[in-house]
């Protein structure tokens, strides 16, 4: 039996994309040949040895309706010069491509939206661009036979809006044997993490806090994002020094080292769009798959994860002043933290990819037969 040939595509430069690569060593498993299509960039860091294809358009434009228009054009290129059985786009802004490409060719289309594309913040004031995005999104999802997102309130909204059934794949970790998964924790030291370290997402709340804290407490920001400079700026204001450190994205097995030596991990989203009222972040099953308690937003997902597993607090208000004093409670109630610790143990074995991989049994087992 000859393999089918799936092209799987992402806007991503494909570095710490963790949810695709997961996608694709999914599909490998299953016999098919996998080229993953991502963008690069000059400085661009090397990928780490993959088991699958991998290929990196080379893009100029970063930002702005040019960096979309050139991917989507150089995208839909390489798809018509590459035959494929399969094509699964990733997010809204892979989607046009895929589509023709996939009509065309008359080939199915899977797909895998991360997140509320149109309620993004950063669309909300900008009415002509949300209504482009969303044009193309009352053209295309209704086709749609294949699709899932990451979580059930982002499939209940695509139902309503468009009759859509999408089946849900939550991003969360695979499930590492006791042994390859470090506990040693430094205390007092708290983490947050994630490439979309965004306004909204409680960064400067959070390095403000730390002024409010003991000097025992410190600060790890692992990721990127539009407020990334601007806190490293606020950070040097306050005189935190190495009270408060940055490090820019990592892959995802040095990220999980750095993840489980953390006292306390943080997801402080505000609910200052649609999409981030939606939101199903990353780090916090990253954070229970590392072993540490969380401190969370009350954002629905969000508070429901903490509160059905019961990993950590949650605060009402993300400010400077709620945040200092949740650490504080946390620290000073060891019993109650030791009892949320040994709770990711528990969750991790019911959060994990293993589980979320019979989902996407539904979507793919039929097609790569």
């Amino acid at each position: 039996m000859v393999n089918k040939t799936v092209i799987v595509s992402v806007i991503s430069d494909l570095y710490t994309d963790h949810r695709v690569h997961k996608v694709c060593t999914y599909l490998l498993d299953r016999n098919a040949r996998v080229i993953c299509v991502g963008r690069r960039f000059g400085n661009s860091r090397p990928l780490s040895r993959r088991a699958y294809e991998c290929k990196r358009l080379r893009c100029w434009f970063r930002s702005g309706p040019l960096q979309y228009l050139e991917f989507n054009i150089r995208l839909l290129v390489y798809l018509l010069l590459h035959r494929a059985d399969i094509y699964v786009s990733n997010d809204l802004d892979t989607l046009l491509p895929n589509y023709l490409a996939s009509s065309m060719r008359r080939k199915p289309l899977v797909y895998d939206s991360h997140e509320y594309f149109t309620g993004m913040a950063e669309l909300e004031p900008r009415k002509f661009k949300r209504g482009v995005w969303k044009a193309l999104e009352r053209w295309i999802l209704p086709k749609l036979r294949y699709a899932y997102t990451v979580n059930r309130s982002i499939q209940q909204l695509y139902k309503e809006e468009y009759h859509i059934e999408m089946e849900v794949v939550r991003n969360v970790p695979e499930l590492l044997p006791i042994d390859q998964a470090p506990c040693a924790t430094i205390p007092g030291l708290l983490i947050m993490q994630g490439i979309g370290m965004n306004e909204g997402r409680g960064v400067e709340e959070l390095i403000r806090a730390i002024i409010l804290l003991p000097v025992e407490f410190r600060l790890l920001l692992v990721g990127s994002g539009t407020v990334w400079k601007k806190c490293k700026l606020l950070a040097a204001e306050l005189g935190l020094g190495e009270r408060v450190q940055f490090k820019d994205p990592v892959p995802f097995d040095e990220l999980r080292q750095l993840t489980t030596t953390a006292w306390l991990g943080l997801s402080l989203d505000k609910p200052v769009s649609v999409n981030n009222r939606l939101f199903l972040p990353n780090k916090l099953f990253d954070y229970i798959h590392a072993g540490i308690p969380v401190l969370g937003s009350t954002i629905p997902e969000v508070k429901s994860i903490i509160e059905q597993y019961a990993v950590g607090y949650c605060i009402e208000q993300v400010t400077p002043q709620s945040i200092a004093a949740a650490v504080d409670y946390i620290s000073k109630h060891p019993e109650q933290y030791r009892s949320w610790k040994e709770n990711t143990r528990k969750a991790a074995r019911d959060l994990n990819w293993q589980n979320e991989t019979k989902k996407l049994d539904n979507i793919y087992s039929d097609l790569l037969k």
